[in-house]
């Protein structure tokens, strides 16, 4: 199990460094100056070329990421152009609301979509299974930022049941942990549906009804456990998702969290915080794809072998 995962953590390392790579020559793409917005719009050639030479931005690009990579693997993210506070503080105030906002939104959307999924391959054709597929095509259909503004426009301006936004109460989780959640909870029902379907036509499926075991218990024992394997990957992945992807929502709700932040970060010019959330991003889905690795290689031990 040793060699099994030196070996996937050796294999993440030219992945993370393709996509230091590609992160850092993105952000260096972007029009604007960062060091002209920090110094301001009455700033001289020479002020601008001084704050570029504190900031390192004025050697070729090779060695400016050459410097920051090297800092990166020292834990010296820099420091924000914004608010000159070191990035891993700026990174650290808004990861917690990130991370409550993806845990509850995985939670709630992982239990719906896993039961909405077997419940509609149990009853396969029936009304229900319909009305569960109708549902789940919604999900995947609804653009989560007009999700969002809907919900809003409901809840909160003609009803005034709950916050528009902000974070602290239970409440304010309610409408961006369902938009978040919802795209999730569609795709979990669709995939446990047809993994369930196609495990319940397996031999050994078979063999336990001929030998007359009820229905429930060949669901629960013989199938539904054999059918939440791949699910294993699946939420894996979407765990990653939503950590990620969580933008437009964050934006739209006003959140606190990570994904606002990289909003503000970019129209700031803001590099090292920019930089420093994409790697971030990257980092968590390979970390995520290790553990779902790990996890199948404790359920399968001849995946160790491969």
């Amino acid at each position: 199990m040793l060699t099994y995962l030196l070996r996937r953590l050796a294999g993440t390392i030219p992945v993370l460094l393709a996509v230091s790579i590609f992160v850092f020559g993105f952000v260096h793409a972007l029009p604007g100056d960062p060091a002209r917005l920090v110094a301001g719009p009455e700033a001289s050639p020479a002020d601008i070329a001084a704050i570029q030479q504190d900031m390192g931005l004025d050697g070729p690009l090779w060695s400016q990421y050459l410097r920051w990579a090297g800092h990166m693997l020292q834990g010296n993210l820099g420091r924000s152009t914004k608010t000159h506070a070191t990035v891993a503080e700026v990174i650290g105030e808004r990861f917690m609301p990130t991370l409550w906002l993806t845990l509850v939104a995985m939670a709630w959307s992982t239990i719906a979509g896993i039961a909405i999924g077997v419940i509609s391959g149990m009853r396969r054709g029936k009304l229900i299974d319909r009305a569960g597929m109708v549902l789940a095509i919604s999900g995947v259909s609804f653009p989560s930022f007009w999700l969002g503004l809907l919900l809003i426009d409901l809840f909160s301006v003609h009803l005034g049941w709950l916050p528009t936004g902000g974070y602290g109460t239970w409440r304010q989780f309610v409408l961006p942990s369902f938009c978040l959640g919802i795209g999730v909870a569609a795709v979990m029902a669709r995939f446990t549906r047809s993994a369930f379907i196609e495990t319940a036509s397996e031999d050994f499926v078979r063999t336990a009804r001929m030998k007359g075991v009820s229905e429930p218990r060949v669901a629960w024992k013989h199938i539904f456990g054999n059918a939440l394997i791949p699910v294993i990957t699946l939420t894996g992945l979407q765990f990653g998702f939503l950590l990620g992807g969580a933008i437009v929502i964050e934006v739209v709700f006003s959140w606190p969290g990570l994904g606002r932040l990289l909003v503000d970060s970019v129209g700031f010019r803001d590099y090292p915080v920019i930089q420093a959330e994409i790697m971030l991003f990257s980092l968590e889905f390979v970390l995520i794809n290790l553990a779902v690795d790990l996890l199948y290689a404790v359920a399968n031990p001849e995946i160790r072998l491969r």
